[in-house]
C-alpha cells in the first residue's frame, strides 16, 4: 500500500460521519485531481449549527479536534449543478474510510483544504 502523503481538513461532525461511512461526499468550492488515500484531519473548530448534530450520538466536546483521526480514499470529483450560490461547488467522492486507533497530532500548521502533515 502506498504511503499517505496528504491530509484534508474537515470540521466535526463531518469528519466523524466520513469515518462512519455515512458521509460519502465532501463539498468544496475548488475541484481536485487527487485520487488517492488521504488523512482526515478533524479541524480545531467544529460546526456549531444544531442541524449538523441532530443525528449524532456524540456532542462536539466528545469528538476529537486538532488531530488526524483516520483516512479515506478520494475516488472522484464532480461539479454540482444548480448550486444556490453563484460560485461553483464540487463534490469529492469518498470511499473506504479507515479510523485510526491512535490519533496523530501534526507538528505543522494544517491547511484549509489539502496539506502535507508532518509528525
Amino acid at each position: 500500500m502506498a504511503a499517505i502523503i496528504r491530509a484534508i481538513s474537515v470540521k466535526q461532525p463531518f469528519a466523524e460521519q466520513i469515518l462512519r461511512g455515512s458521509k460519502r461526499y465532501e463539498y468544496r468550492t475548488v475541484p481536485t485531481n487527487i485520487r488517492e488515500r488521504v488523512y482526515i484531519y478533524a479541524s480545531l473548530k467544529p460546526r456549531r449549527e444544531e442541524e449538523f448534530w441532530r443525528k449524532m450520538d456524540k456532542s462536539a466536546e466528545q469528538l476529537p479536534k486538532g488531530k488526524i483521526v483516520g483516512s479515506v480514499q478520494i475516488v472522484g470529483c464532480i461539479e454540482i449543478a444548480g448550486c444556490k450560490s453563484n460560485r461553483k461547488e464540487f463534490a469529492y467522492k469518498l470511499a473506504n474510510p479507515k479510523r485510526l486507533r491512535t490519533h496523530l497530532v501534526p507538528t505543522n500548521q494544517p491547511g484549509p483544504v489539502f496539506w502535507r502533515p508532518h509528525f
